[in-house]
């Protein structure tokens, strides 16, 4: 067999594990109603989704050396996962909110503030970090220091209040009729600012 040969089967081998993989990511988006195709497509996705994962070995056994195979080529390739989690399945995320509590009674609220793009980015990468369980031991003092950074600006405040929170955007239909981002409360704090200062 010439090396021409080798490389074009290589290539159809490539290109269709890549399009198995495609295919199985937009069929399940199909069958779980993600799309803005009708609600009689769902069922010949889930058929289409079967089809492309028996392709990529997932119906076999995962004792099966086939299905490993398979499984192995894909990660060292990276194909192991198709593009789905572009729009319009953006995934949720986090929110921190904070409530500054005046003497006279007013209460604001603000978000903890950045100086740059880049910040933006990473104060977005602690909040979904800050959600996962093994930071609990560190949340309260990350959150803090976030809440501090807005007291520099409005040191007439009394106490903030520090909210998170898991945001989660509408589905599509849901979003044809005007539903808004939903806000879901995970963990509040409550900083009195004085007494730090005191201390």
């Amino acid at each position: 067999m010439s090396s021409k040969r080798i490389h074009a089967a290589w290539f159809g081998i490539h290109f269709f594990l890549i399009t198995a993989v495609c295919l199985a990511g937009v069929f399940w988006l199909i069958a779980q109603g993600s799309t803005i195709l009708p609600a009689i497509c769902n069922e010949y996705a889930r058929r289409g989704e079967i089809v492309a994962t028996w392709c990529l070995g997932k119906e076999a056994r995962g004792s099966n050396p086939i299905r490993r195979g398979i499984a192995t080529y894909l990660h060292a390739a990276g194909i192991q996962a198709g593009y789905t989690f572009f729009a319009p399945n953006v995934p949720g995320h986090h929110r921190l909110s904070l409530e500054l509590f005046y003497d006279d009674g007013r209460v604001e609220y603000e978000s903890p503030r950045v100086r740059s793009r880049a910040a933006a980015l990473r104060l977005e990468s602690l909040l979904d970090r800050l959600a996962e369980e093994r930071y609990e031991p560190v949340r309260e003092a990350l959150v803090k220091r976030l809440a501090f950074s807005v007291w520099r600006e409005h040191p007439d405040v009394k106490k903030i209040r520090a909210v998170f929170g898991s945001v989660t955007p509408p589905g599509m239909t849901e979003f044809e009729h005007g539903k808004a981002d939903t806000f879901q409360p995970m963990f509040s704090f409550d900083f009195s600012l004085r007494d730090e200062q005191k201390q």
